[in-house]
C-alpha cells in the first residue's frame, strides 16, 4: 500500500483500534505535511468566489496578493507582497501600486500589473459572495476600466471617495485580492465565465504551492510551486484530509498518521498532555461568541435590562469549565489584534447587581426565548445562561435549531434573544464595527440582514455615524482611537454581550516547525514549515 493510500484509509482504521494513548511514531515523510482538518465547507477554490475558512486556507499558498501579511509577523500588519511599493494621490482617493519584478506565476508566465487590475476586475464583472468588499468603494462592472488602470509597470485603483488607506488595503488582503494569472485563466474561459468553473477545481497563482487534487468533502492536496519568489517550500507536498470527529484526529496524531490535528476538543487536547513527540500549539482567531438581545421586545429594549442581563453571563465559569482553552473572554466587537481592539471585560456574573437594574426597570417575571444552533458548545452555553438568567428571576426557554433554521428567524427579527458566532469577514475593523455597531436606516423595509444591528432592530444612537467617519479617517492613530471609543460606547449601550474569542488549539507532532494557523486576521501558511 502507497503512503497516500494508507494515509486515505487511516482514520477508519484508527477506530477500530480503540482510544489507548500511543506515541506519535512520525510515520510521515520528512518532505510531506499532512493535516487533519474539517474542509466540507469548500465549494470552490476561485479566489473570487470563495468565501469559507477552509477554502481561504488553500486559497492564501497558492496565491500572491498586491498586499499580503508575513506569516512571521502577523501583528505588524499588511506587508509588500505582489506590489512591492505603493503611493497615494493628494486628494486620497487613487492608490498606484508598483509591481515587483521578476515574479512568474507557477505556469511560467510573468507577473504583470495586466493580471492585477484583470484579477479585481473579475471580482467585481462576476459579482460573487464575497465582492462586497470591494464594491464598497464604489467600483462597478460599469466603471472598472476606469477606477482600475495599468500603466507599465504600476497597477492604480480609485476609489468613490477618500477612505482611510489602511481600510483600503486591508481588503485587499482578503481571498478575494488574490492575483490570478489572466493568460492562464482565459485559456479555460468557458461561455464568458471568466474562468470560474475551471478556477473552481484549479490553480492559477504564484504563490508557494498549486493544486495537486481537490476532493470535496475528502481531501486537498497541493505541490509545491519551485520558482516561488521567496523561494521553495521544504515541504514538497501538504495533503489535507477531511476529518470531522476531534477524537479521531487526536488518534491519528497520536499513532504518527499525520503531522497536525486543527479541530481537537479541549477534552481531547487535556488527552495529548503528556504524550510523547506531541506538542499543542494555540492562536488566537477572529471568531466571537454573542447574544443579542431583540429591541422589539418591549421589556429587552430597556437599558436596564440590557445591563442587567450582561451581569447574568458566567464569563468566568463558562471559560474555566467546558470552554476551557477554547474560548478566552472578551467583551468587545473587535477581536484581540485587530487595529483598534481593547482588552476591557468590565463585565461578570453579579446575581444582586443585575436584580437591581431589573427592580429599577420594574420588570419580573420576565420569560424570554434563546434561539440556538444545535453545536455542542453553543448548546452548553445557552445551558448556562439558561441557569444563571433563573437566579435572577428569569425564565430561559431554548429554542434549538440547526443554523439555517435559526439564523433565518434571527434575519426576519424574530428571535427574543439569539445566541450565536461572528467571525470578520475581511482584516480591518470596518468589518465588525459596519455591521456590529453601524445601522443607517432601522425600518422592517430596509432589511438589511447582513447588518447584526439591524437584525436586533437597535438604532445605534450615533454609533452608525461615529462608524461611517471611522471608515474615512486617514490617519491610523486617530482612527485607531476612534474605534477604542465606538467599543466603550457599544459594551455599556448595546444590546449585545460579546461573550468570548476563540483560541484555535492544533495538536502537532514536536518535529514541525514554523507552521502559523493565521492569528485572527488571515489563513493558514505552509510555506514557512519545516520538518
Amino acid at each position: 500500500m502507497t503512503y497516500l493510500a494508507k494515509l486515505l484509509t487511516s482514520a477508519a482504521l484508527g477506530v477500530a483500534v480503540g482510544f489507548t494513548a500511543l506515541p506519535a511514531t512520525a510515520e510521515t515523510p520528512d518532505n510531506i505535511l499532512v493535516i487533519a482538518n474539517r474542509i466540507d465547507d469548500i465549494t470552490t477554490l476561485d479566489p473570487a468566489e470563495s468565501f469559507e475558512f477552509a477554502g481561504a486556507d488553500v486559497i492564501r499558498n497558492m496565491y500572491g496578493k498586491l498586499v499580503n501579511f508575513d506569516p512571521a509577523n502577523l501583528e505588524a500588519g499588511y506587508q509588500p507582497d505582489l506590489a512591492e511599493s505603493w503611493d497615494v494621490s493628494e486628494d486620497g482617493k487613487t492608490i498606484t501600486f508598483t509591481m515587483r519584478e521578476g515574479v512568474t506565476f507557477a505556469s511560467g508566465n510573468p507577473v504583470r500589473a495586466e493580471d492585477a487590475a484583470f484579477s479585481l476586475r473579475r471580482v467585481i464583472q462576476l459579482n460573487k459572495t464575497p465582492a462586497f468588499i470591494l464594491t464598497q468603494f464604489g467600483f462597478t462592472p460599469e466603471n472598472i476600466n476606469e477606477t482600475i488602470k495599468v500603466d507599465g509597470n504600476t497597477v492604480s485603483i480609485t476609489t468613490d471617495k477618500p477612505y482611510a488607506i489602511s481600510f483600503v488595503l486591508n481588503c485587499l488582503t482578503a481571498t478575494l485580492g488574490s492575483i490570478v494569472d489572466e493568460k492562464l485563466v482565459m485559456e479555460n474561459e468557458k461561455d464568458g465565465d471568466l474562468g470560474n468553473e475551471w478556477l473552481k477545481t484549479n490553480s492559477a497563482g504564484s504563490g508557494a504551492y498549486v493544486l495537486g487534487a481537490w476532493q470535496p468533502k475528502e481531501s486537498v492536496m497541493l505541490n509545491a510551486n519551485p520558482d516561488f519568489y521567496l523561494g521553495a517550500p521544504a515541504m514538497e507536498r501538504v495533503v489535507v484530509r477531511h476529518v470531522q470527529e476531534s477524537a479521531t484526529q487526536r488518534l491519528m496524531l497520536e499513532r504518527g498518521d499525520i503531522d497536525v490535528a486543527r479541530d481537537l476538543t479541549p477534552s481531547d487536547v487535556d488527552g495529548l498532555d503528556g504524550v510523547e513527540g506531541v506538542k499543542i500549539m494555540r492562536e488566537m482567531r477572529g471568531r466571537l461568541m454573542y447574544v443579542s438581545f431583540n429591541q422589539k421586545h418591549p421589556e429587552l429594549s430597556k437599558p436596564e435590562v440590557r445591563q442587567a442581563l450582561k451581569y447574568l453571563i458566567d464569563y468566568e465559569g463558562m471559560e474555566n469549565s467546558f470552554l476551557k482553552n477554547w474560548y478566552v473572554t472578551h467583551q468587545n466587537f473587535l477581536p484581540r489584534t485587530y487595529l483598534g481592539a481593547v482588552d476591557e471585560n468590565p463585565f461578570s456574573l453579579n446575581v444582586e447587581k443585575a436584580k437591581e437594574l431589573l427592580a429599577s426597570a420594574g420588570v419580573e417575571n420576565l420569560e424570554v426565548t434563546i434561539g440556538v444552533r444545535e453545536a455542542q458548545e453553543r448548546l452548553e452555553i445557552a445551558q448556562s445562561l439558561q441557569n444563571t438568567f433563573a437566579q435572577a428571576g428569569i425564565k430561559v426557554n431554548l429554542e434549538v435549531g440547526t443554523g439555517k433554521q435559526v439564523l433565518a428567524k434571527y434575519r426576519a427579527r424574530e428571535l427574543d434573544i439569539y445566541l450565536g458566532a461572528w467571525g470578520p469577514d475581511y482584516p480591518d475593523p470596518q468589518t465588525n464595527a459596519g455591521t456590529f455597531a453601524y445601522n443607517p436606516d432601522n425600518s422592517d423595509e430596509a432589511n438589511a440582514t447582513g447588518l447584526l444591528a439591524w437584525r436586533n432592530s437597535w438604532d445605534t444612537g450615533g454609533l452608525t455615524e461615529q462608524t461611517a467617519a471611522a471608515v474615512v479617517e486617514g490617519d491610523t492613530s486617530k482612527r485607531e482611537k476612534m474605534y477604542h471609543d465606538i467599543q466603550a460606547t457599544f459594551r455599556e449601550t448595546a444590546p449585545f454581550a460579546i461573550m468570548f474569542q476563540q483560541t484555535e488549539q492544533a495538536g502537532m507532532n514536536e518535529n514541525v516547525e514554523g507552521l502559523t494557523l493565521g492569528g485572527a486576521i488571515t489563513a493558514i501558511s505552509y510555506w514557512p514549515v519545516t520538518k
